[in-house]
């Protein structure tokens, strides 16, 4: 009897549906969560018998279970472990321990597609195209690369996943694959799922109103609180929002915390490290230590929510020619303007912020991270404006500055200024 104990995600359940192709009625599948893991394994250990074979996909054992499956291993030789999380690498060096996190094209590995591979390698699953098909949009999705090939069934494939059951997903996913010849839709999850993107988009514009940006541990992070659509969410306000190193989303009920970056060069599984989680470089999780609830809710919670940039300006608008304008809840005034093909100046306050940059989106990625400042609606541009001009000619009329544009130019260093009245309110950055 082989036991295959996989991660409840849609990566761990397609290993469970291939298990059952595989094996048909001679598999037990249990699906775990990262903490429920171990326990698992140890009772089962506890009780197996010799001609017991255990499969450990998409998860990772403690030291102590890792020990035990050693054990068993030398006694019986029937024990294997698949991964993909460079968390787990550790594994490869034992005989039953089979981790690799990148193909040699490149491309990132599932633990459904090993799976899939060791299957059909040890002749227990005869390939197929649909059977294909179907683990590459598992891994497709779990790696995040559907999004940069731009394939939308193996997202709505994994947004099908949560809207049904684990029990009803395995059943309609095994029978397609063994009885069609390609994977499709049929008609009631294609209307269910087009319902779900409404909903899904509904859900990310409302939570993307509640979202608060600091600093912890010199990234700068996005925090925002969610049951649901973690990976949309994620997905979706990082690219709205380059400036931030990641986003994380708060399950306070759950008491877990989710990672999500755009990056390459950031790496949210070192994060989730920190706090006794893991995963992959864009998508990570831990749980809700009461270190991480210091820093991700309760230092957290001071912080005014972000507000989105104006969306509907005539006048106001990025990289325009005659400048753009920004304010911040500090009630900072910033004007972003060019002085030359390939120079672009802050006006903060008045004062002339002396760093200069080479691209209008250069400098509003400076702007948004550290001041967090927005686009304002054309109403406060003109009004900017306005004061301008007036504080201008009283200036002329007056004779209080000088006509040097070396003198003329007063400058402020690029530094977040703390208003005294905030002073203590304002939370720090860790």
């Amino acid at each position: 009897m082989f036991h295959l104990f996989t991660h409840n995600d849609l990566d761990g359940v397609g290993c469970g549906i291939l298990a059952k192709l595989a094996f048909q009625d001679q598999v037990r599948v249990r699906y775990n969560s990262v903490s429920g893991l171990d326990f698992q394994v140890e009772r089962f250990l506890e009780r197996a018998k010799n001609d017991d074979f255990i499969i450990v996909t998409d998860l990772s054992v403690n030291e102590q279970n890792t020990k035990k499956i050693n054990e068993y291993y030398k006694k019986t030789s029937k024990a294997k472990l698949i991964d993909h999380h460079k968390t787990a690498l550790h594994f490869n060096d034992y005989e039953w321990g089979s981790v690799k996190v990148e193909y040699d094209d490149g491309r990132l590995t599932a633990a459904t597609s090993l799976f899939y591979e060791y299957l059909v390698a040890n002749g227990q699953l005869e390939s197929s195209p649909v059977v294909e098909e179907f683990v590459e949009l598992v891994r497709l999705y779990d790696t995040w690369e559907w999004e940069k090939n731009n394939n939308e069934t193996a997202k709505r494939l994994n947004d099908l996943f949560f809207m049904i059951s684990i029990e009803d997903f395995e059943e309609r996913m095994a029978g397609r694959l063994q009885e069609s010849d390609s994977f499709s839709f049929d008609e009631f999850e294609t209307k269910i799922l087009d319902m779900e993107e409404n909903k899904i988009e509904r859900y990310v514009r409302r939570k993307r109103r509640e979202m608060v940006q600091t600093f912890i541990d010199s990234k700068c992070v996005g925090i925002v609180h969610a049951e649901n659509y973690h990976s949309e969410l994620g997905n979706e306000l990082g690219k709205e929002n380059p400036h931030l190193d990641y986003i994380a989303i708060m399950n306070v009920g759950g008491k877990k915390i989710s990672l999500r970056t755009i990056h390459d060069h950031i790496d949210v599984s070192e994060v989730a490290g920190q706090f006794g989680g893991g995963g992959h470089a864009k998508a990570s999780g831990c749980p809700l230590t009461d270190q991480a609830y210091q820093l991700f809710v309760a230092e957290a919670f001071r912080i005014e929510p972000m507000k989105p940039d104006a969306f509907r300006n005539q006048y106001n608008l990025k990289a325009a020619e005659k400048g753009c304008y920004y304010e911040n809840h500090f009630e900072d005034q910033f004007f972003v303007y060019r002085v030359g093909e390939n120079k672009w100046c802050i006006d903060r306050n008045g004062k002339v912020i002396e760093q200069t940059f080479t691209a209008f989106d250069e400098a509003e990625y400076f702007l948004k991270r550290n001041h967090a400042a927005w686009l304002a609606r054309d109403e406060q541009y003109v009004d900017y404006l306005s004061q301008t001009l007036i504080q201008t000619i009283k200036k002329e009329q007056t004779n209080e500055y000088e006509k040097s544009p070396e003198k003329g130019m007063s400058f402020a260093t690029y530094e977040p200024i703390v208003h005294s009245s905030e002073q203590e309110d304002r939370p720090l950055s860790h």
